[in-house]
């Protein structure tokens, strides 16, 4: 057992980030005590991580949220790094526990789930939205694990580019996301959106045959477009005239799980843009939330039966010289040490022309690796 690792497991605030892609052993860990009351930009000296929750939505706009949150994750945490070094995963021991099977409920059951789908239907068709992003929650009470190798299990499965372990006080993400909400580099910025998704096939065959019948969906596509204009008037929001662009339209691209649709937009920040600025102006983000976003987040509180918390978040680091990375926290587990509350939450976009059946079994592909890291079943 490393030194460092020793620290990690000590830490009561720290995030553990993949710097390779997720595809090799090279993680960055940031642990720090000192939460900052205010989040000055750039912080200065030290780097800052932490996360900033869906539910500061009711910050930015004339909203609420109507079910109460269970993870024990806060608004949004930010802390100073105290500590940081470079983490290899295969250093960490071998403690792969065999649990018994763990048996999560549907929140939203499978009937309500279509019923729901349908009403929000009808919704596109009177032009209240355009697309909206629904979710649901599988959860466990009473529940025992050990998030650290759990998440190297899930890393395993998933090898997602945007992943994290990251430990806020007693609550526990183990994230394995596909998608970067925002990355900023000097005075570029970045949002890499998500909206299309196939699984993976069994045969060399029948994976080609379903990326490309990803790449040829219409119904995908039209999903994909609509969020990308969306993500280009928030980007325009906080840009120079003239910047905003798109340099990749419905790219395809695979992990170890699903394919993936995913667009890049682009843009030149103004000068004396604050943090707090670029957020207000891009968050929560469009994949998540859907279009018109501030009707979508109206409907989301309305049909969803669950407080999404720090799920369409975002979890990342800030620079000291104000660059940033930030992720879309999709594809987790979300667990409370304290209280032994376990939380699998995913969702899909519904359009004017979805299957309701169909996005409902899109729902659970995308909770697959999570249950098999969990050795979870639906009950």
């Amino acid at each position: 057992m490393t030194s460092s690792y020793s620290e990690l497991l000590k830490a009561e605030n720290f995030l553990l980030t993949s710097v390779t892609g997720g595809s090799g052993n090279a993680w960055r860990c940031f642990i720090g005590n000192k939460k900052l009351s205010a989040l000055t930009y750039p912080p200065g000296d030290r780097k800052i991580a932490g996360h900033l929750s869906y539910e500061m939505k009711n910050d930015f706009e004339k909203l609420s949220s109507r079910n109460p949150g269970r993870s024990g994750f806060p608004e949004n945490h930010f802390v100073e790094t105290e500590n940081e070094f470079e983490l290899n995963l295969a250093e960490i021991p071998d403690q792969r526990y065999e649990y018994a099977a763990i048996h999560l409920q549907a929140r939203t059951p499978r009937a309500i789930y279509l019923s729901n789908v349908n009403k929000l239907i009808s919704h596109i068709h009177r032009g209240d939205i355009y697309e909206i992003n629904y979710c649901i929650e599988f959860f466990a009470e009473n529940v025992s694990i050990d998030p650290l190798n759990v998440f190297l299990r899930l890393n395993e499965l998933t090898k997602a580019p945007h992943a994290c372990l990251y430990k806020c006080g007693d609550a526990w993400l183990l994230c394995a996301s596909p998608e970067r909400f925002l990355k900023k580099t000097g005075k570029k910025i970045i949002s890499q959106p998500i909206k299309g998704t196939r699984p993976r096939g069994k045969t060399p065959e029948e994976d080609e045959r379903l990326k490309t019948e990803l790449k040829n969906d219409p119904k995908e596509i039209s999903e994909n477009v609509m969020i990308v204009d969306l993500v280009r008037n928030d980007l325009s929001r906080i840009a120079d005239k003239g910047s905003v662009n798109v340099d990749e339209l419905c790219g395809i691209y695979s992990f170890e799980s699903v394919h993936q649709m995913i667009s890049t937009v682009s843009a030149d920040v103004r000068e004396d843009v604050s943090f707090e600025e670029i957020i207000r102006a891009t968050f929560p983000m469009g994949s998540m939330t859907g279009a018109p976003k501030f009707r979508a987040m109206q409907l989301i509180d309305e049909f969803e039966d669950m407080n999404r918390g720090i799920y369409s978040g975002s979890v990342g680091v800030i620079q000291p010289n104000g660059d940033f990375d930030l992720n879309v926290v999709i594809r987790s587990i979300e667990y409370n040490s304290k209280t032994g509350y376990l939380s699998v939450k995913v969702g899909s976009a519904i359009t004017a022309n979805c299957d309701p059946e169909k996005e409902y079994e899109e729902c659970l592909v995308k909770a697959q690796p999570m249950l098999r890291a969990l050795n979870a079943v639906i009950s």
